[in-house]
Parts: C-alpha cells; sequence; structure tokens
C-alpha cells in the first residue's frame, strides 16, 4: 500500500526545518513524505558513502516500504539488521518482517520472529505465534471458502474502502487527474474524493460511477466511511483542515486524520460536525458504525495505544453524540498496525501485520463476546489476504458477499477493489467407534462402514484400522445411518441425530459383528445353522418362547446373508405311535416355517419343510430301547440346513 492515509500520519507540502546532514536533499524528502524521490536521493548517496548511519539505512529501507517496493526494502531492512545486531525496535523490525513475506521468503521471516520471541522470553507471545501459524497454514491446505475478481472499475490509480450505501456502493479513488494539478507527494498521486457507484449484483460490478456529495469534500483527502442504518448519517475520513479548508499541522509540521459526521440529504451534506476526540496531534479514521448504530470502531494512532495504530470503539448515544474511544486492548491491538475494522453482527473484522499473516496488512475476524472481550484473532486465509497488504474488508449481512482492497500483483493500478463471494465451510461432525466380533470380542479389522442420509443414499464411507476402530465425518444437524459390514459377516447398523455444532464428535458408536463361520455348524458333511435345541410343549408343536429366540437366530443369519437357502428338518424320538411322530414332527416343521416367513424371510429361500417322525434317529434307542431321557433328546431336534449360501 502506497498511500500515506493508511499509514495514518501526514505531511503535505509543509516546510520544516532539518538538521544538516549529508543527505541533506534525500532526509528533506523524506520528512515531506516524498518517498519515491527520497529513495532517488538516499541510493544517490549511499553509491558514495560506504558508512551510513543507521538513520539514513532506517529511511531509505522505509522509504521503499511505504511505495510498496519491498524487495528494494528488503535489501536496506537486511542491512539494517546486521549493522543493529537484530536490535531494531519492534516497528521496524515488523517492517522488516513483512518485507521477507512480499518477496516470498516467509521461512526466514518466521525464523527472525522466532528468534526474537525467544530472545524477549515473551511466551504468551510465543504461543499466540503457534496457535496462529497453525490455524493458517492448515486453514491454507483447505479448499478456499472465497471466490475473488477484480473490478473493471479500478483505475490506474488507488482504488479501496468501498462501503455498500443500500443498493449502491461508495468507495475512495484517486483516478481523477483534473484537479489543478494538485498531488500527493506519497505516490504522486491525486487526492482520493469519494465516489458513488451502482453494484449490479450478479457479478457485483460497478457502474454509472459519480463523486459522492461533491461540494462537501475538501480538497484533500476524502476516505473510508461508513453509514447508519437508515442511510442517513455518514462518518467519513478526512484531513484535519480549517473552515476555509488549510491544512492544520501539529508541532512537527504533520497533517493527521479525522472523522467527520454528517447527515445525507441527497448530494449535500448537512449538520456536519467533528467527533469530539478528533486531534491535529494524531490520527483517527477508517470509521465502522455496529448495524445497531450504537457502537462506532476506528482506528487511531493516539497516545497510550499498543502499536502504531490500534482499533478503538466509542459509544453513540441515542442523542447521535459519541463518547470516550475505547481500546480494544491487547487480544486485537499488537505493535504493528490494526487498521479498517468493519462490524457484521458479533463478528469484528481487521487487517493487522501485527498478528502472523502471509504478508503485508492481512484480513482477521474475531468475534465479539462482551465490552471487554473478543475471541482470537482469525486469518481469512489465501484468496481474501496475500504476501501484499489486503484491507478495507466488507461483507453483507448473510455474510455471502463482499469487497476488498489489494495492493497485490496482478492488479490494475496502485490499490484495486475486489469483489468476493463466500461459501460458508459446511458444518461437519465426527462419528467414532469400534467393530469387533461378536463371539470373540476381538477387533475386526478392514470393516466397512457406511453412512446413509435420511433418503438412503450413502454420503460418508470409511474402514475400520486394525484395532477395529473407525472415524467418518458426517454432516451436522442430520439424521443419518452408520452401519458396519464386512465380507463372509454380518451387519450392524445404528440411527443417530446429529447436533448443528460444528466439529463435535459422537463416539462410541459401536458395533459387533458375527463371522459366518461363527454362526453355523457342519453335521452329517452338511452346514446347518448353529442354534440350541428348539423344545415344544408336550405333544405340541406352538412355538415356545425358547423356540423363538433360537429361530431368531436363524432369522439373523438369513438376513445378514442374503443369498442364503435352507431347508427344515424336524425329527422326534421314538417314543410314541411312529404315524403319530410323523404328523407331529411335520406340524413342527410348518409351525418354525411359519414363525421365519413372519419375520419378513422370503418363502422362496426355503426350499423344504419336512418332518421326519422318529424315522431319522441318531442313536440306538428305537422303538423297544431303554434309553436315558437325555439320549432320547439327542434325537429330538429340529435342523436348518442351508443347501446355498
Amino acid at each position: 500500500m502506497k498511500r500515506n492515509l493508511i499509514l495514518f500520519s501526514l505531511l503535505l507540502f509543509i516546510t520544516v526545518g532539518f538538521a544538516q546532514s549529508k543527505p541533506k536533499k534525500a532526509d528533506r524528502l523524506y520528512a515531506e513524505f516524498a518517498y519515491v524521490d527520497a529513495a532517488k536521493e538516499y541510493e544517490k548517496y549511499l553509491e558514495k558513502e560506504k558508512e551510513p548511519g543507521i538513520g539514513t539505512i532506517a529511511n531509505v529501507a522505509n522509504a521503499y516500504y511505504y511505495t510498496g517496493n519491498t524487495a528494494d526494502a528488503l535489501r536496506w531492512y537486511a542491512k539494517l539488521d546486521g549493522v543493529t545486531a537484530g536490535a531494531m525496535d519492534d516497528v521496524t523490525f515488523n517492517r522488516y518482517v513483512q518485507s521477507l513475506r512480499a518477496e516470498g521468503k516467509a521461512a526466514k521471516a518466521d525464523e527472525l520472529l522466532k528468534k526474537r520471541l525467544e530472545a524477549k522470553g515473551d511466551q504468551a507471545a510465543i504461543n499466540t505465534l503457534i496457535s496462529q501459524k497453525k490455524y493458517l497454514d492448515s486453514l491454507n491446505k483447505a479448499p478456499s471458502n472465497f471466490k475473488v475478481s477484480n473490478l473493471a472499475a479500478n483505475s490506474d490509480k488507488s482504488d479501496f474502502g468501498a462501503a455498500f450505501y443500500g443498493n449502491q456502493i461508495v468507495y475512495s479513488s484517486s483516478k481523477d487527474t483534473n484537479l489543478g494539478n494538485k498531488v500527493y507527494a506519497w505516490n504522486d498521486q491525486p487526492f482520493l474524493e469519494l465516489y458513488v457507484a451502482d453494484r449490479n449484483a450478479a457479478d457485483g460490478s460497478f457502474f454509472n460511477d459519480k463523486k459522492f456529495i461533491p461540494d462537501q469534500q475538501s480538497q484533500y483527502h476524502n476516505a473510508t466511511l461508513t453509514f447508519s442504518s437508515d442511510l442517513k448519517t455518514i462518518y467519513y475520513s478526512a484531513n484535519v483542515v480549517k473552515k476555509n479548508d488549510k491544512l492544520i499541522n501539529d508541532k512537527a509540521g504533520t497533517n493527521n486524520f479525522e472523522i467527520i459526521k454528517g447527515t445525507v440529504n441527497g448530494d449535500k451534506l448537512t449538520d456536519v460536525e467533528k467527533l469530539p476526540f478528533n486531534s491535529k496531534d494524531y490520527s483517527v479514521g477508517h470509521p465502522s458504525l455496529s448495524a445497531d448504530g450504537k457502537r462506532l470502531y476506528f482506528a487511531s494512532d493516539m497516545p497510550g495505544g499498543y502499536g502504531d495504530t490500534d482499533i478503538y470503539v466509542a459509544e453513540v448515544f441515542a442523542n447521535g453524540k459519541v463518547g470516550e474511544p475505547k481500546n480494544l486492548g491487547p487480544k486485537i491491538n499488537t505493535s504493528g498496525r490494526e487498521m479498517f475494522p468493519f462490524v457484521n453482527d458479533s463478528i469484528l473484522y481487521f487487517s493487522s501485520d501485527g498478528h502472523y499473516g502471509m504478508g503485508g496488512l492481512d484480513v482477521f475476524e474475531s468475534r465479539w463476546v462482551n465490552d471487554s472481550d473478543y475471541s482470537e484473532p482469525k486469518n481469512l486465509g489465501a484468496q481474501v489476504n496475500s504476501v501484499k497488504d489486503d484491507f478495507s474488508f466488507i461483507i453483507d449481512k448473510g455474510n455471502k458477499y463482499g469487497y476488498f482492497s489489494s495492493n497485490r500483483a496482478g492488479g490494475k493500478g496502485d490499490d484495486d477493489i475486489y469483489y468476493f463471494t463466500r461459501q460458508e465451510p459446511p458444518c461437519e461432525q465426527w462419528v467414532s467407534g469400534k467393530v469387533t466380533n461378536q463371539k470373540y470380542k476381538m477387533a475386526i479389522n478392514q470393516a466397512d462402514i457406511k453412512v446413509y442420509d435420511q433418503y438412503g443414499d450413502v454420503i460418508a464411507t470409511a474402514k475400520t484400522g486394525e484395532d477395529g476402530s473407525y472415524k467418518v465425518k458426517v454432516p451436522c444437524g442430520s439424521k443419518i445411518k452408520v452401519e458396519a459390514s464386512k465380507e463372509n459377516h454380518t451387519k450392524a447398523d445404528k440411527e443417530l441425530a446429529t447436533s448443528k455444532k460444528n466439529g463435535e464428535e459422537t463416539k462410541d458408536v459401536n458395533f459387533e459383528l458375527s463371522n459366518y463361520a461363527d454362526l453355523v455348524r457342519k453335521e452329517d458333511n452338511v452346514e446347518k445353522v448353529d442354534i440350541n435345541p428348539i423344545y415344544f410343549d408336550y405333544d405340541k408343536y406352538a412355538i415356545t418362547e425358547q423356540a423363538s429366540m433360537e429361530l431368531d437366530k436363524v432369522v439373523y443369519v438369513m438376513k445378514n446373508f442374503p443369498s442364503i437357502v435352507i431347508k427344515i428338518e424336524s425329527h422326534t424320538d421314538s417314543r410314541g405311535k411312529d404315524q403319530y411322530n410323523l404328523v407331529l414332527s411335520q406340524n413342527r416343521a410348518k409351525a418354525t416355517y411359519d414363525y421365519i416367513i413372519t419375520r419378513g424371510i422370503d418363502p422362496s429361500r426355503i426350499e423344504s419343510v419336512k418332518g421326519y417322525g422318529e424315522t431319522r434317529l441318531r442313536n440306538k434307542c428305537s422303538n423297544g430301547v431303554k434309553c436315558t431321557e437325555e439320549q432320547h433328546s439327542y434325537n429330538r431336534r429340529s435342523d436348518f440346513i442351508i443347501v446355498k449360501k
């Protein structure tokens, strides 16, 4: 970013006295913020001077940094780091780090930052760095939620600072070159003016641009503004001037920024007033009003802050008066620059080069907890942020689209306005558990986990590990069915409903499966469903409670192995008349068949149903042979023989 508006303190064509020094012309240009020309003069001087002073090295590095030439800035910051043995002040060191990032040397920047924090012994700052770096690294590995495009309306000058104005957009630009050849020495561009444009809702583009409240703007900078929800009240940043539009400077000859408040009436601004905490001795700017109009956020370099510029908030009373500023504190503000606040519901967006970022100013978001606390700022990641300055972020109430500004590579001018659309990351949760063998309680490796939505569609899959565990990602706020299966095993499933909280985990959704081999036994060279003997009441064939428990095992096997076909055989012992036993066994076989069919098994999967009475005894206990009850019970049986699998 090449505008002093962003770095706040301004000196506009004023003359002050300087101590005599060798690079006299360069120092004068530097003091006047004419950094492009100052850098050229310093380079001329430094070509001849072999041992320049620390102040001169810092000035040439800063001159390049302020005009966005981070490559040459880095060259001189590196030299400054060497001659000061790493003892640069925090502000200059931060510029060095940001220049490294801008030139693709993020690893070197991280290395220097870690060493500096360790040397200071600042464990709190180290913990913050670790947390923010981990979050940003993770964020940038995932697909971005933002889709970004440059606007055709951008000029080859500075265009930035968009603000919503109903269905229109108001923004700042220095594109008007017909201002009586009056330019800003910092970057040799015309001063910033406010423009209003219609907004194409389909692609975010601007059209029908014209100057906003043209008769009310000063002849110097007018930028970064906010409106009340009824669009009647405006707050905007401007140079500190007198009523005759003459600059008011501090003792050092620096002109600062202030916030102007007014009422919008068509193309006019009425009830114009300056905020009570404006001062010629420091800057306040970048105003942003909360949706309810009760809080005004802004940036300032007023005394008592934490760094270059901090973000403050002031209460706006029912009568329209603005209260005393309150610093947002060290969780938001750092030793660097915090600027361009924007509030949307309970989310504060702002730009910072003090929090861990990709380079230059990055856009961060933080949730407002209460009047005195905010959540840890989170970087918005790539697309919105780059290795250059990214700032002036705004987003609609639905969090779907918005604008930000950047001087990143590939733009059309000094700073450009970018349009973005945002897709909220999907709300996702986890379901985890373990799959084990029902009989032996051992883990089942490589079992298949499938998750079905309420329509029966598979929405997620996983496989268990060697320990039988699994973990699968599922959507929030949905009814799902989790199923576990494996070849030659039974299936099992459970239904559950997920909450609406992102990142939660439902644990211990466990399953027990049975191996096919655990459910059958081999007997007489055939496979049979392995069940306990089925007992009927004497001389009856109604299904008892005990019989139903055993028959349910048969149903379980047939449902889990849908290709199985069985035949049912029922047998009695030799006691009783032969013909009677034959009929009794047939009735019992038929009763078991009916039970299985009523449990949902297709009749075609039962090949035959037959009672054999006492014709197929398994021991010597035929008619007239004296046997024990146990020996007779061995012949009294029902078999479910697998004929196809």
